[in-house]
């Protein structure tokens, strides 16, 4: 509007004019606004990172509690021996300290990624071959490679090149495909599933399928990268939801359950990781 009553001289001159130069006499600049809602993501993904080095470090101390006692851990973690408590106790306490840090958190994490699915195979894939239909094996699995998907792409966000952007995008699907069995189990064992949740929260097998649905979203969201960052964030605040209203009062319940406690530190994990995840999906949420 106001370029239209300008003459030819004084419009040419507001065209080669700097954007200070608009702004201080108040002319809009042609620039069109952003069609899409953008959010600050910045501490998010630092958040996230803190509280996955901080379960890390929780998992480190159940390892060595093992290796003193003979207790004190439980699923997806299968000690078959102390040596081997030893090991990943120093394991965890040192990626917990490099994630933390960022003190060689890219090529710790990479092998702290190798370790874990390493693990899978081991463990779980024997299981898994042996009854395939025993939904013990597919939870603790699933939470491993989750683990290991939130790890790898820690470590491309600390290495350069083409490894850091192709260690983010494995990672990514490592982190988003198990989501699939963890929604499937909801729907399968959706009962089972309501008696986890709060007496005081209404209509809980409701909320068990729609948990389940929750699931499948994260996990198309996160690895099409379709509204992606949204998809991690609520991923991520679902499960530090469940540790303050689920976990915890089971652990407080229950203090001397191992397996109340790695319950526990896995929902807290999801939540760092599916947070740190954020980080390679920011941008744009609608639109």
């Amino acid at each position: 509007m106001v370029r239209r009553h300008l003459s030819g001289k004084n419009r040419a001159t507001i065209d080669r004019a700097p954007s200070s130069f608009l702004a201080a006499r108040k002319i809009p600049s042609s620039s069109p606004a952003p069609p899409a809602l953008y959010l600050p993501t910045t501490m998010l993904p630092k958040v996230g990172r803190n509280l996955y080095a901080a379960a890390l470090l929780a998992f480190a101390i159940q390892h060595v509690l093992y290796a003193v006692t003979g207790g004190g851990i439980g699923p997806p973690w299968i000690v078959g021996h102390t040596a081997w408590a030893w090991i990943m106790g120093a394991v965890l306490l040192v990626t917990s300290f490099s994630i933390a840090t960022g003190k060689q958190a890219g090529v710790i994490a990479a092998g702290f990624t190798v370790v874990l699915l390493f693990c899978v195979e081991i463990i779980y894939g024997r299981r898994l071959a042996a009854n395939i239909h025993n939904p013990g094996p597919w939870t603790s699995s699933a939470e491993l490679i989750c683990v290991a998907g939130a790890a790898f792409v820690i470590a491309g966000m600390h290495l350069t090149g083409k490894f850091s952007a192709r260690a983010k995008l494995v990672g990514r699907i490592l982190f988003a495909l198990p989501l699939i069995v963890f929604a499937v189990q909801h729907f399968l064992y959706a009962g089972f599933i309501a008696t986890l949740i709060p007496v005081w929260i209404p209509a809980r097998l409701f909320w068990a399928y729609f948990v389940g649905i929750a699931f499948l979203a994260a996990s198309a969201s996160i690895a099409t990268r379709f509204k992606g960052w949204l998809g991690a964030t609520l991923l991520g605040a679902m499960f530090l939801i469940w540790v303050l209203i689920v976990h915890a009062p089971r652990v407080v319940a229950a203090s001397h359950n191992a397996n109340e406690w790695t319950s526990l530190f896995v929902a807290l994990t999801m939540c760092g990781g599916a947070w740190s995840i954020s980080e390679t999906l920011r941008g744009r949420i609608m639109g």
